[in-house]
Parts: C-alpha cells; structure tokens; sequence
C-alpha cells in the first residue's frame, strides 16, 4: 500500500524527471476529497481528452463538464508535451473499473481483460489526459509522447513501482477505448527502458 505523494512530492518527481510543468490555479487544493477517500494509491492511468486544442483540453480537465465535475485528472500533457497541473488528491478520471485489473496492477503482474465495474478507480489511481481527438488519426508529437512516459515513469520511480503499474482507461473500464493512437504495451516499453 502507498500513501499518494504531497503535492509538492509530484511536482518535484515530475520536474525531476525532465517534464515542463505549468501550475493552473489552486491546484493543489483542487479535488474531489468530499466524495471519498485517495489512497492508497497503486498505479498511473492514461487517458485521452476527446478534444482539440490546448486550452481547451486544459478548461474542460480543470472544471469538468454538466454531469461530471472537475477536476478530471491531476495533469493535462498537451501536444506541445507541457503537463499543467489541474489537480490533487482524489479526482474524476478512473470512474468505476475491474478489481480483477486492480489486482494485477498492485501485483505488477499482467493485465487480465476489463469484464466488470465494481472498484472505485478514483481512489487508486494518479490520472493523466492527454490532448487528442482519440479518433486514431490524431496525431501523438514525439514531444508529448516523451512527455507521457517522463510523467509516468517519474510516478513510478517515486513509489518504487515498476512499468506494470502503468494503464490505460481502456485497461480498467469496460467500454473505454482510451488512450487510442498508440498501445500500453509500447508505453510500458518506453517506461521499463526509463527506469532501468
């Protein structure tokens, strides 16, 4: 079990591992802390924003949309591979997923397929968007990749965890095709390397 990192922890990890960070607002105190638990925590989950446009990824990942408030994740990577730090502590990225998945993710063992939505994601996991159109034509620059794996890797290197505890949404929730352009499996790759 691990306690999430402060704020300041993830920043520092972050910075550390070569990720240029913007601070969007009250960050730090920006959450979904009323509605439950975060922690402990166990792993990194990538997602995709669905939209276009920095600014725009970044407004919709701070406040939310009607029906699912802000923030949506701790960090919005946006093309230009900046990460702008939105949230921390619990926040709504992860939605309901597969204990079955959870398990496996805190065993750094491999993933079995996502068959159920009974485990509560949001208090497990950091959260990551990514700006993208997820249409699989959209494309990933090799900035905003590097960034993806600097951001997960910082992660994991900060709790001692290796590169199985690195997911997609598609990975932990029935239904979910996120993030869609490029496979877990090659970002896990990239995060191994980094870590060794």
């Amino acid at each position: 079990m691990a306690p999430p990192m402060s704020a300041g922890a993830l920043l520092d990890a972050l910075r550390d591992e070569g990720v240029t960070v913007v601070e969007v607002g009250d960050w730090r105190e920006h959450n979904r802390n009323h509605k439950g638990p975060w922690g402990p925590v166990h792993g990194v989950m990538i997602h995709h924003t669905a939209t276009h446009g920095a600014d725009r990824a970044v407004r919709l990942c701070r406040y939310g949309r009607p029906g699912l408030p802000g923030p949506l994740c701790h960090g919005v990577i946006t093309k230009d591979g900046t990460v702008h730090l939105v949230g921390y502590g619990r926040v709504n990225h992860a939605g309901l997923g597969d204990d079955d998945v959870l398990r496996a993710v805190i065993a750094e063992k491999a993933l079995p397929p996502e068959n159920e939505a009974n485990t509560d994601g949001n208090r497990h996991f950091y959260g990551f968007e990514c700006e993208n159109l997820g249409d699989g034509e959209d494309p990933w620059p090799q900035a905003q990749l590097t960034a993806i794996e600097r951001v997960a890797a910082a992660v994991c290197r900060r709790h001692g965890w290796s590169e199985r505890s690195v997911i997609g949404h598609l990975e932990w929730q029935p239904g979910k095709v996120d993030p869609r352009g490029f496979s877990m499996a090659w970002l896990r790759d990239r995060v191994r390397d980094r870590l060794k």
